[in-house]
């Protein structure tokens, strides 16, 4: 059994933005050795998250829409008398989830037809990272 770590960096420009890196995952695939096994993929923040989907941009707009309306951004969310403003930033965070499994099949990433790989960020403009694990033969 073979492991690997590596970690992606990430500073948006926005305070939420979805960033596919699912040729920056099957690059760290590519460079561990792995033929079969796994990679987790994870968001070392508690405002931030990872997820598979379609790459379409209607959906990334209506995954945002949808996100904000069940999590809007606001400004009476307890976590706000920490002196944080980020409280939307966290459950949007719990929506998403914050890591994903992708099986490695012949050293590639076994995703299906239209499935990609996306950071979701809900708490941008500062340095935030991912964890990347590669498992396998």
């Amino acid at each position: 059994m073979k492991w690997a770590t590596d970690y992606l960096w990430f500073e948006t420009a926005k305070q939420r933005e979805y960033v596919n890196i699912t040729s920056r995952v099957q690059d760290f695939v590519a460079e561990s050795g792995i033929q079969e096994g796994m990679v987790m993929v994870s968001a070392m923040h508690i405002t931030a998250g990872v997820y598979v989907n379609d790459a379409e941009h209607g959906l990334i707009q209506d995954i945002d829409d949808w996100l904000e309306g069940l999590a809007p951004f606001r400004a009476d969310y307890r976590h706000h008398r920490t002196g944080e403003s980020n409280g939307d930033a966290h459950l949007k965070s719990l929506l998403v989830h914050h890591q994903v499994m992708v099986p490695v099949t012949g050293g590639k990433l076994d995703l299906g037809p239209w499935q990609q790989v996306y950071y979701a960020e809900f708490d941008g403009r500062r340095r935030k990272r991912v964890v990347l694990k590669a498992m396998g033969e």
